[in-house]
């Protein structure tokens, strides 16, 4: 078989591009693993120097290829499919041919094996079932580093928001039935603390993949690397990488199980069902404009309907649900390769770092789209929200509180029959006075629990003076 001179992969990476070409996505696409696959062959060429394994000469010029592959100089020299067998050799090969013939190419000006070899060098002291996790994981902290500055975005806002928005009373809603008012700004600051939470632990997670089993070679023993060798490609990958990497305690365990990876698709599939369902409320809430809630109003950002003008739809909420169910379904595929491992070694590695990153980039990608488009811009519609909460029969709930469950029952019910609110039924039937009423049933008191129990202790004291005054006059 015949290669293109032009070309810096060899004959394993065509091979492997012809056998697996089934999905489009190429190796190449998924910058942050090639990275991290380089930066382990620059560490490792670095650490083999160092021990007296591998000559200075061609150690500097691996260091130097590998360097050019991570400054994304050969970015379209990764062509095999992202979907691949063989527990990711062929990703590790691509690599090693790529590094070797440019490393050769530096030393002798030829691409090939003359002087450096993609094998007894380049992968000297490795091998694919330590290089493949030990990348995955680098390139996990990495596609994480990535999605925090979107979280933490995400985050800021919806605080902002739950302060702009900490006065607007409105309906609250469980069962999708009419409860009791809360501030919108209540309502926000719930998906705050939701994006809060996420946000920490992925930090959590994130820490986790610092934790290599590099240096375990084929299943776990260390066989064919130097002496000296392991302590010396850590610190080496440290100063790559810029935050501290050790040996996982127990590399059989390392290359035998992947629960790491369950765990962090796991943490992205929390965070995407939480935006999801932050997406669905905003849909909601939006809802209308003429026959649904519309107690907020979402940007416009382009026509809803190739048939009825003026059709806007929340398209950012509808994008964000989608990235969302896309993002469980990879959390899907993850836990069945996870799973299916088998005896000293995870096989299916492909499919996980697959699945992992483009959870990463789609929510990377996406999360600050929702913010700028859509987030940042929403608006109260103050009014309506404090019309439907006054009108909620709901308030009975404050009957009941003061007068028993049966009087707040038989309150709730007149009001319905009627179509008329509770302050008026109870101002009407006697129960409260016009003034009581008026502060007792003021919904925005209702959503603040410290003050709303004041006016209630204050109220049943004026009743208890109002009783004992009339038993002393009778």
């Amino acid at each position: 078989m015949q290669l293109e001179d032009s070309l810096y992969y060899g004959i394993q990476t065509e091979r492997a591009r012809q056998n697996f070409a089934i999905s489009g996505l190429e190796t190449g696409r998924y910058g942050i693993f090639i990275w991290s696959l380089a930066a382990i062959k620059k560490a490792a060429a670095q650490a083999n120097c160092q021990v007296g394994a591998l000559d200075g000469e061609i150690a500097q010029a691996i260091e130097q290829a590998a360097q050019e592959v991570m400054d994304g100089k050969f970015s379209t020299a990764f062509p095999v499919d992202i979907f691949q067998g063989g527990g990711g050799t062929s990703y590790n090969m691509n690599m090693n041919e790529v590094v070797g013939n440019r490393a050769n190419e530096l030393l002798t000006g030829a691409k090939g094996s003359d002087k450096v070899h993609p094998n007894t060098h380049v992968n000297m002291g490795q091998s694919t079932n330590d290089t493949i996790p030990a990348s995955m994981k680098l390139a996990c902290y990495l596609y994480l580093q990535e999605l925090l500055g979107a979280v933490t975005k995400l985050e800021n806002a919806l605080r902002e928001k739950e302060k702009e928005f900490a006065d607007i009373v409105k309906l609250g809603r469980t069962c999708i039935q009419d409860a009791v008012p809360l501030t919108l700004g209540q309502e926000f600051g719930g998906y705050y603390g939701l994006i809060k939470r996420r946000r920490a632990y992925l930090e959590e997670l994130q820490k986790k993949c610092l934790s290599l089993p590099l240096g375990g070679t084929a299943v776990g023993t260390e066989l064919s690397t130097a002496a000296g060798y392991l302590e010396a490609v850590y610190p080496a990958l440290s100063a790559i990488l810029g935050a501290t990497v050790v040996p996982e305690e127990d590399f059989f365990d390392g290359l035998q199980n992947g629960d790491i990876y369950i765990e962090i698709s796991c943490g992205l599939k929390a965070l995407a069902t939480g935006l999801s369902k932050i997406a669905t409320d905003l849909r909601i809430l939006s809802s209308g404009p003429r026959a649904g809630f519309q107690e907020i109003i979402l940007p416009a950002l382009q026509p809803g309907s190739s048939i009825m003008p003026g059709k806007i739809n929340p398209v950012m909420p509808e994008l964000m649900n989608q990235v969302c169910y896309q993002i469980c379904g990879n959390d899907v595929a993850v836990t069945m390769a996870v799973e299916g491992g088998e005896l000293d070694l995870n096989v299916w590695e492909p499919v996980i770092i697959k699945c992992l990153a483009e959870s990463c980039i789609l929510l990377t990608n996406s999360i600050p789209l929702f913010v700028d488009k859509c987030i940042s811009g929403i608006m109260a519609n103050g009014e309506l929200c404090r019309a439907y909460s006054e009108r909620s029969t709901a308030l009975s709930t404050v009957i009941a509180t003061l007068f028993g469950y049966p009087t707040g029952s038989k309150v709730a019910k007149m009001a319905d029959k009627e179509n008329r609110t509770v302050k008026e039924i109870v101002i009407r039937e006697g129960i409260l006075s016009a003034e009581d009423a008026e502060i007792l049933l003021d919904p925005i008191l209702m959503a603040k629990p410290q003050e709303f129990r004041q006016k209630v202790q204050e109220y049943q004291q004026n009743m208890a003076i109002t009783i004992n005054k009339n038993d002393k006059t009778k």
